[in-house]
């Protein structure tokens, strides 16, 4: 069976994979004997252990299980790969396209900010000792330098406005009042400088705002504008080329005469432009080896993911081109589940290419496990803080492999989904986050480390990773 079916090895999910009923009502609704309860876990349930093996019986791993690359060792390796390729040139883009980027370069105030004394609250602007005149004409933000107060003046000033030379202070609407002449008179002591922002109080011109290296966020975008940038220079988005493998595959309607529908061309694109990434292009190929060294050899994307064909089936294709191409393949399979045909290879010093397997939720693993922590290196973001919580339920682990189980965090715990089997989304349309099971499982209370997925601490469409 291809990379595109369920692999050796890879099961369907069992029924201790537990669900949260008032998240999957909806997911759930209409399924038959996926709702039980949870199961004691492995050590006391031998019917259920992976693989459909008897407690207590280990397995000898086979060939490639002894290849493979553990999945925190994998992850490690993704993250260093791309630091061997040549650096990626800054860019100069426009306020509003550099959300989720990360600064190049120090962000450097290009004047003095405020630029000009300002008022910081709606009243009048005085002069020395009240009570004071009130001059007729007010000012008004955004207005010209009005005339210099004299000893005994006041105008009326707006937030925001530029104050007045020689005033001594701003007097709060509701802390002044006129008297029947006109006059203005404070209910409360006027400071020297009270309720004016002076000029440079943020920062002058020269001053280093941010360092480089800093994420752009949207207060990151504000402090640019208000420092007097139009552009900034950051690092690029990594440029990432899709490749969907298959005869298989429709674009559209129901499946039908062996045929099924591509779930993963119109779902990995949206990933990785969560990831960070910038798509150029997803292209469907045929299950052609010619095809496959001709996209791959002609793409100058700095990565390219390629779907199912990573397995050694008679149309999987994507070894067989990596060694004619004299690819460094940095890893061939990962001791993970679902997932483990993935692989990760050098093409040139500048661009890799990621192998996913066919099946989405496989290839959502191989996402996370190999593309993330190379984006993450591209794109110069930090690597997110690991942490971990306690699992609401005992979860079964893979004899010698990890698992990633999609779940849903509800408080203090992390609550294990069902249809985590390889080829389901079910489980992972409703998650929060992926839990990583080590071999042999957890228990129930155990903590568990958890990767969030992108629009979980970000929102859908923006790029923070």
């Amino acid at each position: 069976m291809t990379a595109r079916g369920i692999h050796a090895g890879e099961h369907a999910p069992d029924a201790e994979d537990l669900d949260v009923e008032e998240v999957l009502a909806l997911v759930n609704e209409g399924s038959t004997g996926s709702g039980d309860p949870a199961v004691p876990p492995p050590s006391t349930s031998p019917a259920h252990s992976p693989e459909g093996q008897t407690q207590g019986t280990p397995r000898k791993p086979d060939t490639d299980q002894h290849k493979a690359t553990p999945w925190p060792e994998a992850r490690a390796i993704a993250g260093r790969a791309a630091r061997t390729g040549s650096r990626r040139a800054p860019v100069s883009v426009p306020l509003d396209s550099a959300l989720g980027l990360v600064l190049a370069a120090p962000l450097v105030a290009l004047s003095d900010l405020p630029s000009f004394d300002t008022s910081a609250m709606d009243g009048w602007a005085v002069a020395g000792p009240g009570p004071w005149a009130v001059r007729e004409d007010g000012v008004l933000a955004g207005h010209a330098r009005s005339e210099p107060l004299s000893d005994g003046e006041a105008v009326r000033i707006a937030t925001g406005a530029r104050v007045p030379a020689d005033a001594t202070g701003v007097i709060r609407s509701e802390h002044g009042r006129t008297d029947d002449k006109g006059r203005l008179h404070a209910v409360r002591d006027v400071g020297h400088g009270q309720d004016i922002r002076p000029r440079g109080q943020e920062c002058r011109s020269g001053d280093h705002l941010l360092p480089g290296g800093t994420l752009v966020t949207p207060a990151v975008l504000g402090l640019a504008a208000a420092a007097g940038y139009d552009t900034v220079t950051v690092v690029p988005r990594p440029r990432v080329e899709v490749l969907i493998l298959g005869d298989e595959l429709l674009t559209e309607g129901l499946p039908r005469d062996g045929l099924i529908r591509d779930a993963l061309g119109p779902m990995l694109p949206s990933w990785l432009r969560a990831l960070g990434a910038e798509v150029i292009a997803v292209r469907r190929l045929r299950d052609d080896a010619k095809a496959l060294h001709k996209a791959i050899s002609g793409s100058s994307a700095d990565l390219i993911v390629t779907t199912g064909g990573t397995a050694s089936g008679p149309v999987d294709h994507v070894h067989p081109t990596l060694r004619g191409m004299g690819a460094e393949l940095l890893v061939d399979g990962v001791k993970v589940r679902p997932g483990h045909p993935m692989l990760l290879a050098r093409i040139k010093d500048d661009q890799h290419l990621v192998g996913l397997p066919g099946n989405p939720l496989a290839a959502i693993s191989g996402l996370l496990t190999l593309a993330e922590p190379l984006l993450r290196t591209l794109s110069a973001h930090p690597a997110p803080e690991p942490y971990a919580l306690p699992l609401q339920d005992a979860v079964h682990g893979h004899p010698y492999d990890t698992r990633l189980i999609p779940a849903v965090l509800r408080g203090d715990s992390a609550v294990p989904l069902h249809y985590n089997g390889p080829a389901m989304l079910r489980g992972i349309a409703a998650a929060d986050a992926l839990a990583v099971v080590p071999p042999g499982g957890a228990r129930q209370g155990q903590q568990a480390e958890l990767i969030d997925l992108p629009w979980a601490v970000a929102g859908i469409g923006v790029c923070f990773t």
